[in-house]
C-alpha cells in the first residue's frame, strides 16, 4: 500500500492509474476507522480497480473546537485496517496542504443553499460548507472517480450529491447502507467516547427507529414516537424529523409513502446521529 501526504504525489498517482485504464474508487474518511469504513472499502474494491482512501480531520466542518479536539485519532490502526482491506493508496494530507490559511478563513469555499442549512446545518452553522469545501478539494485532486460515502451521514450524502450535480464534478457518488453493531448502535468513530452507561443510552437511537419502522403512522405520529423513545432513553434530543429521502423536505401529515426518519441528540455531551426508512400514511 502506497502511503502519501503530498497533494501533488496523490494527484499524480491518480492520474497515472487512469492513464492505464484503471477505474478509481475514492473513500474519504476522517480516520478512526471501523467496520462502517470497511464496508466502504469493500464496495470500492468490488467496483473499482484501484482504491484510494483519504484520512483528514477537517477543522472547517467543526462548529465546536472542543469537539474537534475530542475527535478520536488512531493512525496506526487506520493504516493496518486500510492495508487489510486492499486499499492501494492511503493519503493523509497535512493541514497546511489542505487549508494553507488556517486558522484564518479560507477565501474560496463552497457555499451551500437550503439543504445545508437545516438539521445538522441549523445546529452547526457552517458545517456543511466546510464538508462540501473539503470534499470538493478531494474530488479536484483525485480527478474522475467513484466516491463512496455511508448513509449514516444521510444529510451529508445529500449535500455531496447536490454539489456534484451543481458543479458538474466528474464523480459518481455511491451511498452505502448503515453498518450497525450487534446491539443495533450505528457504527461511528464517536462511539468510543461513550461510557458503558452512555452506550446503553445511545441505543435509544436504533430503538426509536425500529419503533417507527414497525408501524405505518402519520408523519406527526412518527415524529412524536421518535422523540418519546429517545427522551425515555435519556438522550438530549437535538431534532427528530421525517423527510423526503431525496430533498430532505419535512413530510406533511397528510402525505403517504416511504420517507426517511432523521434523529440527532447528545449522550454524555457527545453528538450522535442516526436515520432509517419509515412508512407514513396520511392521517
Amino acid at each position: 500500500m502506497l502511503e502519501l501526504t503530498d497533494v501533488e504525489a496523490w494527484r499524480s498517482f491518480a492520474s497515472e492509474q487512469r492513464s492505464k485504464g484503471r477505474r478509481i474508487g475514492l473513500v474519504p474518511t476522517m480516520g478512526a476507522l471501523h467496520e462502517g469504513h470497511v464496508s466502504l472499502f469493500r464496495a470500492a474494491k468490488g467496483t473499482s480497480d484501484v482504491v484510494i482512501a483519504t484520512i483528514f480531520v477537517n477543522p472547517r466542518q467543526f462548529h465546536d473546537t472542543g469537539d474537534l479536539e475530542r475527535y478520536p485519532r488512531t493512525p496506526e490502526r487506520d493504516r493496518d485496517l486500510a492495508l487489510a482491506c486492499g486499499v492501494a493508496c492511503l493519503v493523509s494530507p497535512t493541514l497546511d496542504a489542505m487549508w494553507p490559511d488556517y486558522p484564518a478563513p479560507t477565501p474560496t469555499t463552497v457555499t451551500l443553499g437550503a439543504l445545508g442549512e437545516v438539521f445538522e446545518g441549523a445546529d452547526r452553522p457552517g458545517h456543511f460548507d466546510g464538508v462540501a469545501s473539503v470534499v470538493a478539494k478531494l474530488f479536484v485532486i483525485t480527478g474522475p472517480c467513484r466516491a463512496y460515502f455511508g448513509e449514516k451521514d444521510f444529510q451529508q450524502l445529500a449535500v455531496i450529491r447536490q454539489m456534484v450535480r451543481d458543479l458538474s464534478f466528474d464523480v459518481d457518488v455511491v451511498g452505502q447502507p448503515i453498518v450497525r453493531d450487534d446491539d443495533g448502535l450505528a457504527l461511528s468513530s464517536r462511539n468510543v467516547l461513550l461510557s458503558p452507561e452512555g452506550r446503553r443510552q445511545a441505543l435509544g437511537f436504533s430503538r426509536a427507529l425500529r419503533h417507527v419502522a414497525e408501524a405505518s403512522r402519520s408523519a406527526d405520529a412518527q415524529r412524536a414516537t421518535l422523540r418519546s423513545v429517545l427522551e425515555d432513553a435519556g438522550v438530549d434530543v437535538a431534532y427528530v424529523e421525517v423527510v423526503d429521502s431525496s430533498t430532505l423536505v419535512p413530510s406533511r401529515d397528510d402525505e403517504t409513502g416511504e420517507r426517511r426518519a432523521l434523529v440527532a441528540g447528545f449522550v454524555e455531551g457527545i453528538r450522535l446521529i442516526d436515520n432509517g426508512p419509515v412508512e407514513v400514511v396520511g392521517r
